[in-house]
């Protein structure tokens, strides 16, 4: 009996964590060497450190969008914003004498207005999220070509290098950025009340209103920092391949984000906020890419997986979906009673 309380009150953290357990013992099986881990000039390397460094980008934009999520709005501009914090980056890196420490500050700036702008539309105009961030989706990769006038824009820079590929106590550099971000973020959000009055419009915004929420301010300041996240993703970017690629740069990557606070378990419909499970969901979906890419199948395959489980969870998520699976359940434990009595009623009857 405990052990089933104990089941049912951690099933929503337990079933992200053993379906990432369960991926990465497949992926093991199918990959020789998947889960060694070799110490070269003192940097651990191996495909579970090649995850997570690969994992930081996605890792950043999708705490971003879970509180953007929270809010009950969805951000699909992440991946244009990334484009342009890369652009700025590389073209204020190749053609200003600016500080590494002022293009990082002034890429960052770049992703808070892209933020900005998605929220005053959202919050203010109350334009749905979907429309507002689809038109700095479409705009925000052109805007990305203007600033790097159609080019590829490479640089060079010691410190940028570090970011995007340097390493500090045997980790990545980029790892521990996601990590001090996330340790941030959780605090920020449970620790005090600006967690909680996010998921409370999320669930509710007129009734948040109502015992004097300033609901407006939450929803702005959840796309601003949405903004600045894609905006750190899109500098780790650049600095990886030491250039700026306004065409490909963050592609898809708002399609990682949404999916991995899916899998966290929290509703598109909003008011939950699940961030440590939606950092899990981003290992899901880069050890699943990593399975894909070390079977031999085509990358395409990559983003029909990826939908298919988005598609999948929303279904499982859906009221009708819960309704039908509610009444399976509880029509077999009556069933199961039903039988229980009947025998019970059968023995006691053949008694003399």
């Amino acid at each position: 009996m405990k052990k089933n309380n104990f089941l049912h009150k951690h099933q929503k953290t337990l079933a992200p964590l053993l379906s990432l357990v369960l991926i990465i013992l497949v992926t093991a099986s199918i990959t020789p060497g998947f889960l060694s881990i070799k110490i070269v000039d003192g940097h651990l390397f191996g495909s579970l450190l090649d995850i997570l460094h690969r994992a930081t980008p996605t890792a950043l934009v999708a705490l971003g969008m879970a509180v953007v999520i929270g809010t009950r709005g969805i951000d699909l501009s992440v991946g244009a914003v990334i484009a342009i914090s890369g652009a700025v980056t590389a073209v204020l890196t190749v053609n200003t004498d600016f500080p590494v420490w002022l293009v990082i500050l002034c890429a960052l700036g770049t992703g808070v207005v892209c933020g900005l702008w998605n929220g005053i539309l959202v919050s203010i105009f109350n334009i749905q999220p979907i429309v507002a961030t689809l038109i700095l989706m479409v705009a925000g990769r052109g805007i990305a070509q203007m600033i790097t006038e159609g080019q590829i824009v490479t640089f060079h820079s010691d410190v940028l290098d570090a970011i995007g590929n340097g390493y500090f106590l045997a980790f990545p550099i980029r790892v521990w950025i996601a990590i001090g971000m996330i340790v941030l973020t959780v605090l920020v959000m449970r620790k005090t009340a600006l967690g909680l009055f996010i998921e409370a419009v999320g669930a509710n915004v007129r009734a948040s209103r109502l015992v004097g929420i300033e609901a407006r301010l939450l929803v702005l300041s959840a796309y601003v920092f949405s903004g600045f996240c894609a905006a750190m993703s899109g500098i780790i970017l650049a600095a990886d391949i030491r250039g700026a690629d306004a065409n490909n740069a963050g592609l898809w990557l708002e399609l990682d984000a949404i999916l991995a606070v899916v899998l966290a378990g929290a509703s598109l419909a909003g008011g939950r906020i699940y961030l440590l499970l939606t950092i899990v969901g981003v290992l899901i979906i880069q050890t699943l890419t990593t399975a894909i890419l070390t079977s031999g199948l085509p990358a395409q395959y990559n983003l029909v997986v990826k939908a298919t489980i988005i598609l999948a969870v929303l279904l499982i998520q859906s009221p009708k979906t819960r309704q039908w699976l509610s009444g399976f359940f509880l029509k077999n434990k009556n069933a199961g009673k039903s039988s229980t009595g009947k025998a019970s009623t059968d023995k006691r009857s053949a008694k003399p």
